[in-house]
């Protein structure tokens, strides 16, 4: 995922090599390099008229915020089935493991002997200042004697996996912050950066006029290789979803047919799925509809700042300070490429950071825990919010989460002024009442199912799905999300009918916010039985499940009120 984008850097495109004892030219390209090429009796000619400087772009980017565990061993067994080795040059020194080279850049001194051991002189070229064919100058490497570990800048907490610098050529703007890039090109991990970065920060006699970033901007902007490797793209492009059982984009003709196969069996596929997450919510099959819908929902446009699609599903009436929503979650994560557990308490609220901000001194966008990237499921658990005081921060924080659910968008904090950012994230609230959050649907659990053993009961519902049906799960949910929608001009006039008598028949309780949830929820009702129009009979479906929601809340409105006025009475002389 795209987390900030640097400034635009210049690069020799085109340069010059001159032997000084021949007066031999060599002519040579700089693109996809990081360092000039030139033999130990040559020097690159800064002042040939060859030279042409060329433009080109840095994405950081970051492993996808909350990628799920299937997801990543999906990738990459795919990935080494198609693993060869390079044959396309010669390397002048033996091979060492990642872990090797990062040794080699927290012990910089072990590096240079290795170098100067091995016969290479790095000096022959020109000097390491001059290495590089990018045009900024003076980087910082991560020594534990000298500079605090770097900051990968992930957002989400206990994240692992590498960043990269994806350097861009062209068509650059097509690409923005957190979008998911699937990227092939060609990578950079040359220890030399490390040795030249290293040399640079000991110099003392560094040219001001080319050295103006500060120190911190350095160090973030080229950090060691061996931590952050470079991608030198050829090939970049922006991925609708990160499903690896889906195609990548399914408009192409193989795909087609694969969508086509999947919808002829997908009446069984949601019939279990629907009995799966009905005994994960502990026999609430209304609950488990909705969570199907939820699941399913996508931002599918913007009418000036209301995002058309958002459908933010309350789940009230979960056990308090329980291990069942972390299992709900862990269910969630096996079925969603993407997602999150934000376990609101005090604590998290008043330190943790979710609105990413611009950091001026190092020039870069500090990440927060809302910067994730589209389709994300964010399950928000409010059970573990006890009595505390928030202080400016956590107002801060639930402020913007507000706003998130409300408005599918997060406002990043550049101190000067706030940068709107929209987003597309699935958020689920799970709380014991009423959520203190905004939400489009409230559904209070009612439990069928007691079980003596909760960790027990949820554990053996994962182990009692055969792999096979959990894929066709996954592909069930990912594509729903993707497939087109309408509503012809006849079924629009005759929900609008049904509307009115609705409205005459019970004034005070049916409003407009009424008829804008049962329209969402007879689109991802139609979706979910694979229909890509609304009919008469899914839009009666739709108005049912409504009206039993609202009646179980009214019910649980009547029980908490009886609770209230005994437990007043008890406290009255």
């Amino acid at each position: 995922m795209v987390q900030d984008m640097f400034d635009p850097e210049f690069y020799m495109g085109v340069y010059e090599t001159v032997d000084p004892n021949t007066n031999a030219r060599v002519l040579h390209f700089g693109k996809y390099r990081d360092v000039a090429e030139c033999g130990p009796q040559q020097e690159i000619d800064l002042n040939s008229s060859q030279t042409v400087t060329s433009e080109r772009q840095t994405f950081y980017c970051v492993p996808v915020p909350g990628e799920s565990a299937w997801v990543k061993e999906a990738y990459v067994s795919s990935s080494q089935a198609r693993v060869s080795p390079s044959t396309s040059y010669t390397p002048s020194r033996h091979k060492r493991s990642y872990e090797e080279d990062e040794d080699m850049d927290l012990h910089p001194s072990k590096q240079k002997e290795q170098h100067t051991g091995s016969g290479g002189d790095i000096h022959g070229c020109v000097e390491p200042k001059r290495l590089e064919t990018e045009a900024s100058a003076g980087h910082h490497l991560i020594s534990p004697n000298c500079s605090p570990p770097l900051d990968l800048n992930f957002p989400l907490p206990g994240e692992k996996g590498p960043a990269c610098l994806v350097k861009v050529y062209e068509s650059w703007d097509n690409f923005k912050v957190n979008d998911v890039l699937e990227v092939y090109g060609i990578l950079s991990v040359d220890p030399v950066l490390s040795i030249v970065n290293n040399e640079e920060r000991d110099s003392s006699a560094l040219d001001p006029m080319e050295c103006m970033d500060t120190a911190e901007e350095q160090r973030v902007h080229s950090p060691p290789a061996s931590l952050v490797p470079r991608i030198h793209v050829i090939l970049a492009q922006k991925l609708q979803h990160i499903n690896p059982l889906l195609p990548a984009c399914l408009n192409e003709e193989e795909s087609k047919t694969f969508v086509t196969n999947f919808m002829s069996e997908l009446s069984p596929v949601r019939a279990e799925l629907l009995g799966f997450l009905t005994h994960a919510l502990l026999g609430d099959s209304l609950a488990a509809e909705y969570l199907i819908l939820h699941l399913i929902s996508t931002v599918y446009a913007r009418r000036d700042v209301l995002p058309l699609g958002k459908f933010t599903v309350n789940l009230s009436g979960c056990p308090r300070n329980s291990i069942f929503t972390e299992h709900i979650y862990r269910i969630i994560q096996q079925l969603v490429p993407a997602s999150y557990r934000l376990q609101m308490t005090i604590e998290n609220m008043n330190h943790s950071r979710f609105i990413p901000h611009k950091d001026y001194a190092a020039n870069r966008l500090v990440s927060g825990v809302l910067q994730l990237a589209s389709n994300t499921s964010l399950v928000v658990d409010e059970t573990q919010l006890e009595q505390g005081q928030l202080d400016t921060t956590g107002v801060h924080n639930v402020t913007a989460l507000g706003n998130l659910i409300t408005w599918q968008k997060v406002d990043y904090d550049f101190s000067y002024h706030q940068m709107e950012f929209p987003c597309n994230i699935n958020v689920l609230i799970t709380s014991e009442g009423r959520s203190l959050l905004p939400s489009d649907c409230q559904v209070h659990l009612q439990p069928q199912i007691i079980p003596p053993n909760m960790e027990e009961y949820m554990n053996s519902l994962l182990t009692a799905v055969l792999p096979s049906v959990l894929n066709k799960f996954r592909i069930y949910l990912s594509l729903l999300r993707l497939l087109d929608y309408s509503i012809s001009d006849e079924v629009t006039k005759a929900v609008e009918e049904d509307f009115v008598e609705m409205r005459k028949n019970d004034p005070e309780s049916i409003t407009a916010d009424d008829l804008h949830r049962t329209l969402l929820v007879a689109r991802f009702l139609s979706l979910s039985a694979g229909q890509t129009t609304l009919s008469r009979e899914r839009w009666l479906r739709a108005k049912q499940l409504e009206a039993l929601r609202k009646v179980r809340l009214q019910q649980q409105k009547c029980v908490n009120g009886l609770f209230w006025t005994f437990a007043t009475a008890k406290l009255i002389p």
